[in-house]
């Protein structure tokens, strides 16, 4: 009925077993150690405020049915309080040093609580072995000032540091950074607090020089796991794990103004084995970004994003809500998307990519099940002339018109869409514009019900140069080797249901 998916020394998160998107079938009890703990309505649930290295057991009651588990917290070496260090905690006076120098006091597996209260920050440094936790009512608040934030070389020692769309740049450390670092536990149920509203980085964006800050940035990191924990207002990126492994980001709430830039929730950059469990992202681009660098990076030092994992996650308001693209040049492979509900994004799943991403840019073995799209404009996309960066309304990238395959070719291999329900689409239900020198190896959709808002307004479906504008389009596909329908229904779409140009075999 239920299973522990992370447990650090003072929190649990849990989820249900099932296939329902995000939300539970029915509202649920949880009872710990027999006494009560919440009332829950999403298939991932968390519990705060236990005690290290102890046994407890958690009951779930759904009706009639009820079962029980054992979870054992984490040990911990000690736990120190940052007031304990200067940290005044009135959002005014400025306690960076305090917050620094109780990280650097902290012990390997030590704890640094944050207890409730507004702590005004710029950029912190984590180190390895350590928990920080923000207990509630605490907030760490992004100060407004540019030299708050120290400025990463793009280079050091061999190794890639600053980054800026997939390029090695410098940039300005993160409100919470770590560099090499690995066993580290950002736990909530506090919030960390950009604060960009109050700045300049969402002003003039195309014309600042270094890159603007993330909220948490890690790079070159692994085993580094976010639980419960609210981010909001990055000056950029939210949440960017950069060339690291072994992530997990469960219940965790990403959210910023619909209209803020470039304030994607979570873009994992060239990292193998992520977990991004029952999170819930409202953001200003798209929720979930998954990249691995433009072609520079490939040559350079290429790893492909490989074996993530999304799940149970609720995504709303966003360009697009889980992206692959469009810095894509090390490839993507083992991406399983399920169990997710996304509301009144621009896209629903959206891949986007271009010539001249590289011949490493290969996204094969891509599986999305079990989703639900409340009024999602396009829910399936994609896209292989996405127009971005300096060339990208040039003749090589747009053009229709076979071109060589060369090493700056894209490949893309198999997608599988499978057991969802789309309901007022706005511009098409699936939309596929490939290259004809490099087409899709196969498209499948599957037990998937899209119906049309009756007022639906004209959209463009993806981004390129000169696109149509489009309104109740049905399944769009151009340049597939293989197309596979079952059991796929539209109501209310205008025109043909099936438009199927240069299609080699389509099963329907």
């Amino acid at each position: 009925m239920a299973r522990v998916i992370f447990v650090s020394s003072v929190s649990a998160c849990l989820e249900l077993e099932g296939s329902a998107p995000y939300y539970a079938p029915q509202p649920f009890e949880v009872l710990l150690n027999g006494e009560a703990a919440g009332i829950f309505s999403t298939n991932v649930f968390s519990l705060y405020g236990l005690q290290p290295d102890t046994d407890y057991t958690v009951t779930v009651r759904a009706g009639e049915r009820e079962e029980s588990l054992h979870i054992r917290t984490r040990k911990e070496a000690c736990a120190l309080n940052v007031r304990d260090f200067g940290a005044v905690g009135d959002g005014v006076a400025d306690d960076t040093a305090a917050l620094q120098l109780a990280i650097h006091a902290l012990p390997r597996d030590g704890r640094l609580v944050v207890p409730a209260g507004t702590y005004r920050t710029g950029s912190l440094f984590l180190k390895s072995h350590m928990t920080l936790h923000l207990q509630e009512g605490a907030t760490l608040l992004g100060r407004t000032e540019r030299s708050a934030y120290p400025v990463l070389p793009a280079t050091a020692s061999g190794r890639f540091y600053g980054t800026w769309e997939g390029q090695p740049k410098p940039m300005h450390a993160a409100l919470i950074t770590a560099v090499c670092a690995e066993d580290v536990m950002l736990v909530g149920p506090g919030a960390v607090d950009g604060n960009a509203q109050n700045s300049d980085w969402w002003v003039d964006v195309k014309k600042q020089p270094i890159g603007r800050p993330r909220l948490v940035h890690f790079s070159h990191c692994r085993e580094m796991y976010l639980h419960g924990v609210k981010a909001s207002n990055s000056a950029s990126w939210q949440l960017h794990p950069y060339y690291s492994d072994c992530l997990g980001f469960y219940d965790v709430t990403v959210t910023a103004p619909k209209n803020s830039p470039n304030t994607d929730a979570l873009d994992p950059e060239s990292c193998d084995g992520v977990e991004i469990i029952g999170c819930t992202f409202s953001v200003g681009d798209d929720c979930i970004a998954i990249k691995s660098g433009k072609v520079e990076m490939a040559r350079l030092a290429c790893k492909p994003a490989s074996r993530h994992t999304i799940r149970n996650c609720l995504m709303a308001f966003g360009h697009g809500a889980v992206v692959l693209g469009s810095e894509i040049s090390g490839g993507v492979k083992e991406l399983s998307v399920s169990q997710c509900l996304f509301r009144q994004t621009d896209r629903g799943l959206r891949i986007k990519t271009r010539r001249g991403r590289g011949d490493t840019c290969v996204i094969d073995g891509v599986e999305f099940s079990n989703i639900r799209m409340e009024n999602v404009l396009t829910p399936i996309v994609i896209n292989m002339y996405y127009r971005c960066d300096p060339d990208g309304d040039s003749e090589y990238v747009q053009t229709h018109e076979a071109l060589p395959v060369d090493d700056r070719t894209p490949r893309l291999g198999r997608f599988a869409f499978r057991h969802m329900t789309c309901d007022d689409v706005e511009v098409a239900a699936c939309y596929v514009d490939a290259l004809p020198e490099q087409p899709v190896e196969e498209v499948t959709l599957e037990d998937i019900r899209f119906t049309y808002k009756p007022d639906a307004k004209p959209g463009v479906p993806a981004m390129l140069t000169n696109a149509e504008q489009r309104c109740k389009l049905g399944l769009y596909f151009d340049q597939v080797k293989k197309v596979r329908l079952n059991n796929v229904t539209l109501t209310g779409a205008e025109g043909e249901n099936i438009i199927a140009r240069h299609v080699g075999q389509v099963e329907a």
